[in-house]
């Protein structure tokens, strides 16, 4: 075989390579131009978990060259067994330059053995064997724990400490859909590369790290374009996610109730629309798994016209449960309840307070988006007088506005409330930007002029000197939802702003 690659490239001046699975079967032969061979998609030959793909890449050099640039980079990011060039005199074998990766975590990214054609000998599949095993000892994560293992990436102009504060929210968007985070990467930039994100140099290093380390999946903090999804999905097999779609994936994760499902799926396909395209293989790689979870995952599949058939369907769909949501209100109108809704970041304890209210076991977790769907309980004052407090879907900086769109109909339930209390997490380095967050979603949907109670809960986390001067900086009020003691004065808070709001309002003119 070495002898025939050899003399057709002499003859054709041209570079030929052959790829061989490890049951010694030519699985393609590739001819090149004097410089390089390109090498095929390799579709039919995934990774999957493994760290080598079990392939060996054989190729010739025309002028004696050692393995290149273009050869390393080749074997990093495509995980061959190992590369070979075959050099020749006037097309006689000459010399075997063997190329292989070593693991994660060694000083050297790979090794060359070179040697002389004919005396060249090694078992492979003791050597592949052995390697292999080594490889996945070095990775240090439990290649059998079948979560996605997720490397975040935040690339922006922003500065340092902004970045450092978006990448923790990540960390704990990623953990809330059950990823295990491996390694975190920030990059600050001068500019945003239209293409990448991030510079192609820079992006290739980012790729093979994480096949290194044994990564599944790349997650952006910043929304990717179709076109940066498309580019960077070329490069790599691992799957390219963004936050929205990180976001999307909670929210399939978590929804119970028929219009959560159909507000979910509604955005999912709403936001997967732009991204199909030919094949649709950037997407079409996320099925079953995280990016294509939930409702959405059977319809990466489907052509255009079907999800735009889809779409509609369930806008319809949307229509006719928001009608029944309109006569659950105006029966609750009737009544003349008053409804207080619970708003606030993702996280910040909302649901945790309605049960310490209302004494109910609404479900509570710690991680982001625990809530989807709205729930309603009765609490009863000692006067005879009785309120709806209703628990509303978190809230986060930038989303998408896919999301705003689908969810609008569950934040309409806010359009009737007489107050909103606002529940911000004060031991959260960053309530402040939280505080704007949310009030700027309500400015969006016109509910910034709703009477409003500030309150900061999880008050133990932090010092009673810092509690005071911050409520009285926000003329709030500082509870722990998890002690009802504290819960007092917000108690007192909302029958004054509901019953003395009532007495001004249904006084004669």
């Amino acid at each position: 075989m070495a002898k025939s690659l050899c003399s057709l490239s002499y003859e054709t001046n041209r570079q030929i390579g052959v790829l061989i699975n490890r049951n010694g079967i030519v699985t393609h032969v590739i001819v090149g131009n004097a410089h390089s061979v390109f090498i095929p998609s390799l579709e039919d030959f995934p990774l999957g978990r493994k760290p080598l793909r079990g392939l060996r890449y054989i190729h010739t050099h025309l002028n004696k060259e050692m393995p290149n640039t273009e050869d390393i980079t080749d074997l990093r990011l495509l995980r061959f067994d190992f590369l070979a060039v075959l050099t020749h005199e006037k097309g006689i074998p000459e010399n075997i330059h063997i190329v292989h990766l070593l693991p994660y975590g060694k000083q050297n990214q790979f090794e060359i053995i070179s040697s002389n054609f004919y005396s060249f000998k090694q078992n492979f599949r003791e050597f592949i064997s052995n390697l292999e095993e080594e490889m996945d000892r070095a990775r240090e994560i439990d290649m059998q724990d079948p979560r996605e293992k997720a490397i975040l990436i935040s690339v922006s102009t922003s500065p340092k400490y902004i970045l450092e504060e978006h990448m923790e929210e990540l960390k704990e968007l990623a953990e809330s859909a059950d990823l295990v985070v491996i390694d975190k990467i920030i990059q600050r930039v001068k500019e945003i590369n239209p293409k990448y994100l991030l510079g192609e140099g820079k992006l290739r290093e980012i790729i093979i790290k994480a096949m290194d380390m044994g990564a599944t999946l790349l997650v952006f903090d910043q929304n990717l374009t179709p076109s940066q999804i498309r580019a960077i999905a070329d490069m790599t097999e691992l799957k390219v996610i963004d936050r929205s779609q990180l976001i999307l994936d909670i929210f399939a994760k978590r929804a119970h109730t028929m219009d959560g499902k159909v507000q979910v799926e509604l955005a999912q396909l709403r936001y997967m629309l732009p991204r199909l395209t030919g094949k649709g293989t950037a997407m079409s790689r996320l099925a079953g798994g995280i990016g294509g979870r939930g409702p959405g995952e059977t319809k990466l599949e489907l052509d255009r016209r079907r999800i735009k058939e889809r779409i509609h369907h369930l806008e319809n769909e949307l229509k006719k449960l928001t009608l029944a949501r309109i006569e659950r209100k105006k029966r609750r109108k009737e009544l003349s309840i008053p409804i207080v809704s619970i708003i606030g970041y993702t996280n910040a304890g909302k649901s945790t307070l309605l049960n310490a209210l209302t004494k109910s076991s609404v479900f509570v977790e710690d991680k982001m988006f625990a809530t989807l769907d709205t729930s309603s309980r009765r609490l009863k004052f000692p006067e005879d007088k009785e309120i709806i407090i209703t628990d509303t879907v978190g809230f986060i900086r930038d989303l998408p506005e896919d999301l705003i769109a689908a969810f609008k109909a569950t934040l309409e339930e806010l359009e009737d409330a007489s107050l909103l209390i606002h529940l911000v997490d004060i031991s959260s380095p960053q309530f402040e930007n939280h505080i704007e967050s949310v009030n700027k979603i309500l400015k969006q949907l016109g509910l910034d002029t709703k009477p409003t109670i500030l309150v900061f809960n999880k008050i133990d986390k932090v010092s009673s000197f810092e509690v005071k001067q911050i409520c009285s900086r926000y003329n709030a009020i500082g509870i722990s939802a998890i002690d009802k003691k504290t819960l007092l004065p917000l108690i007192e808070e909302i029958k004054n702003k509901l019953w003395e709001e009532r007495v001004i309002c249904n006084a004669p003119l």
